[in-house]
């Protein structure tokens, strides 16, 4: 693995360092973020001010107007961006827009990119994706889904119920994942538009980090035609893999810009708060606390990095990324609860960024699969199982 980046990638992260500094942090405060998310108004200001700057969708493919980053690539680019709270929705690089787009640009059909994912690329519009079921549906075990879908000439009526679907309020397409007859899963299109889907409700939850938060969606004898099928049917679960493997990565690497930016709040508090005669950073305790933040930082990002040159390599890289998302997400969360802890006072009050961010970070230990379950799949992994 050669870590040495390239003049080009030097320069594009300097200029998403930039970006995000000058024009995303200073709206920070704004008013226009909700217990859901940041509103619509809000994102489009912000998705309009990256594409202003050239950096809007950059892991999109250049046919689409994206930048067609690496993995390697996205990795820096991404990092920077997840400095700010609003970095992600900026550079329309946030879940779970970010895992759909990849997954369209594999799998679907080129009359369903021209419908629903270049208008996505390009910013106009955001997506959901509707796995996640209430008990006894499916949740870490996808083979439990109980969504089903079933043909009826030409279209599929779907029937079920999902929750944790985030961006679901205000999304303009789903992917559904819903079980055929003979127990295959099949993914499909819908504008969210169509009758027979119903937002029930969002759902109130730690993070306010979605524009959309995070719905509870009910699927009533919805008809879907044939021609939205995503891909071919039977292979969801296939699908689900080409789509989950780099989306658990790409949390990484947004998480870490969260977690450097927490380190880098207390970093300074740590340089200018006096207690007991000297600066706070002299306690060995905090003294402490640093180093571990800096030696959790790296080890993310070195996860980070080789999971991403897995697969840029071509691998599939799923043991990778679940042995990446377990210990970033627990590396990183570590780091921001050091930050709290660091800053005192100060980390439990909106006196600074460092608390939203633990509320924010605090789920990524849950999202796309739980630190247990990655753990005991790596396990039966390992044993040959």
């Amino acid at each position: 693995m050669d870590f040495s980046l390239s003049p080009a990638l030097i320069e594009l992260q300097s200029r998403t360092r930039r970006f995000i500094a000058e024009e995303i942090i200073p709206m920070e405060n704004d008013p226009r973020q909700t217990a859901h998310g940041p509103s619509e108004a809000l994102r489009a200001e912000l998705v309009a001010k990256a594409r202003s700057a050239g950096l809007l969708t950059p892991h999109a493919s250049r046919e689409l107007g994206g930048l067609g980053l690496s993995h390697i690539e996205k990795a820096i680019v991404f990092e920077e961006a997840g400095y700010s709270t609003l970095g992600p929705t900026a550079l329309n690089i946030h879940a779970p827009d970010e895992g759909n787009i990849h997954l369209m640009e594999a799998v679907a059909s080129e009359a369903q990119k021209e419908r629903w994912l270049r208008p996505q690329v390009q910013g106009h519009t955001r997506s959901c994706f509707a796995m996640t079921e209430p008990p006894p549906g499916a949740g870490a075990d996808p083979s439990m889904l109980n969504t089903t879908a079933v043909l009826d000439g030409d279209d599929y009526v779907i029937n079920g119920e999902k929750w944790f679907i985030t961006g679901a309020d205000g999304a303009s397409y789903v992917i559904i994942m819903a079980k055929m007859e003979d127990d295959t899963v099949t993914m499909f299109l819908s504008d969210m538009n169509r009758p027979g889907i119903e937002l029930i409700r969002n759902m109130d939850a730690m993070d306010s980090c979605f524009t959309g938060g995070h719905g509870v969606l009910r699927f009533n004898y919805l008809r879907v035609p044939a021609t939205d099928v995503l891909g071919e049917i039977g292979k969801g679960f296939r699908y689900a893999q080409i789509r989950l493997a780099p989306a658990r990565l790409t949390h990484c690497m947004r998480w870490l810009g969260q977690a450097r930016r927490a380190h880098d709040v207390a970093l300074e508090h740590a340089r200018k708060r006096q207690a007991f005669g000297v600066r706070l950073g002299e306690h060995e305790g905090v003294g402490f606390m640093l180093a571990d933040n800096d030696m959790d930082l790296m080890t993310a990002r070195l996860h980070i990095w080789h999971t991403a040159w897995v697969l840029d390599q071509g691998g599939k890289a799923n043991f990778e990324s679940s042995r990446s998302k377990t210990i970033c997400s627990e590396a990183e969360c570590r780091v921001v609860d050091r930050a709290v802890q660091i800053l005192g006072g100060q980390g439990v009050t909106g006196e600074t960024i460092v608390m939203r961010i633990y509320q924010d970070i605090r789920a990524f230990r849950v999202y796309d699969g739980p630190s247990e379950v990655h753990r005991w799949s790596m396990a039966r992994k390992i044993l040959g199982q």
